[in-house]
């Protein structure tokens, strides 16, 4: 209208043309909104419902490696040449087993002239108890003196003790013969050999060879860390619960690399006495039954621990957009126009995705046709109310 008001304030004699002018401008106009409204079409149609309110498990998840109870180092006590091996690498042993046979004949011959020390001093403390006896009998007649009656006891003490001393050096040789037969002290797995027969070993305190090593595989433990956010979480828990937490032992899950569904149950059975320094996470551990042998010391796996109930809000997967800095959900607001929320995620519960901050219990979640290019922040759509609906629960997420 500015442009044809111009056009006529030029004069009347153009009256006509501006008359035809505005006639096209006005054809034009429409035609250009006519091509517009077509162009945008109707609102698109979206799928909304609120979130699904409900009181869940809370289920705490951590990373650890399987160890055994106990663990130990095979070495030799005496020093000698190797001569035997009786089982077989990774056998299966029970304690008490001749593992090792280290050669005999050396710490024999120490048991037989022990033995006979033994015996010569036995045999001289009998003639030393009988001189005292003789010098007792002797003092009635005065015919020997006290001092030789004194000297007389002292020879038969110290003959008592020269057969005690021989009976402690037998039993040392037949400790150390004993010896030479390497035993497993706990029953369990073997490693492989660390020495071939016919090498020297060294025994002792220090500086032992190392024969192999033995490891127990039932029942195993799972050792993990947690923050010390999460072991104040427990405490505070536990704190309000105190029969039930003496009285009970927190059940857990494990499952392995490769496994999808909680189906190994253990209890825990050690906490910390502190916390790392450094990293700021207490070492905890849990025990499993392993009755055919199959989790092995150093497997790696993923363990879940009861936290407690929450009262979380549910969605489907599919309704949270993903970028490379948030995870986003569409809601659509009274004016039926799309808007954004950066929510923060939680784990997947009966088939739904738990959000843990971000979302309104009152919010209508869009939960279908984000498909559509149309359907972005700040569009109008049409809502359809929808319905939420958890899947059935599964064996491993009871």
């Amino acid at each position: 209208m500015t442009l044809l008001a111009c056009v006529a304030a030029r004069g009347g004699a153009g009256h006509g043309k501006v008359s035809a002018l505005f006639k096209t401008f006005a054809a034009l106009l429409f035609l250009a909104q006519v091509a517009d409204a077509h162009a945008q079409g109707p609102a698109p149609e979206v799928v909304v419902s609120r979130p699904l309110a409900k009181t869940i498990p809370r289920w705490d998840e951590y990373t650890g490696r399987f160890e055994a109870l106990k663990q130990v180092e095979v070495r030799a006590r005496v020093s000698g040449a190797l001569e035997k091996i009786n089982f077989t690498d990774g056998q299966f042993v029970k304690a008490g087993d001749v593992l090792f046979v280290i050669d005999q004949r050396p710490y024999q011959i120490a048991v037989d002239s022990a033995r006979a020390e033994l015996t010569r001093a036995q045999a001289q403390a009998t003639v030393s108890n009988r001189d005292y006896a003789r010098a007792q009998e002797m003092t009635q007649g005065r015919t020997i003196t006290a001092r030789d009656v004194d000297q007389r006891r002292a020879n038969n003490e110290i003959a008592k003790a020269q057969v005690l001393s021989a009976e402690a050096a037998l039993r040392n040789a037949e400790l150390n013969l004993e010896w030479t037969q390497v035993r497993a002290p706990i029953s369990g797995r073997v490693s492989d050999r660390r020495v071939d027969p016919g090498n020297l070993v060294q025994g002792g305190q220090a500086d032992a060879t190392l024969l192999t090593t033995i490891v127990t595989l039932d029942p195993i433990h799972f050792v993990f860390d947690a923050s010390e956010a999460d072991y104040i979480r427990y405490a505070r828990a536990s704190e309000s619960q105190k029969k039930l937490a003496r009285e009970f032992k927190n059940p857990v899950s494990v499952r392995l690399a490769d496994e999808t569904e909680w189906t190994r149950n253990g209890v825990m059975d050690f906490l910390d006495n502190q916390i790392n320094r450094r990293s700021g996470t207490i070492r905890g551990r849990a025990v499993f039954d392993n009755k055919d042998y199959f989790l092995t010391p150093g497997t790696f796996g993923r363990l879940r621990l009861f936290g407690g109930d929450i009262a979380a809000l549910l969605i489907p997967d599919a309704a949270v957009v993903s970028d490379q800095t948030s995870k986003t959900v569409f809601v659509v607001g009274n004016d039926n126009k799309v808007a954004a929320k950066s929510v923060t995620l939680g784990p997947i519960h009966s088939g739904l995705r738990v959000i843990e901050s971000g979302l309104d219990a009152k919010d209508r979640i869009v939960i279908g046709g984000l498909a559509n290019p149309m359907v972005r922040p700040g569009a109008s759509v049409q809502p359809k109310d929808g319905e939420i609906k958890e899947a059935p629960v599964a064996a491993g997420d009871r």
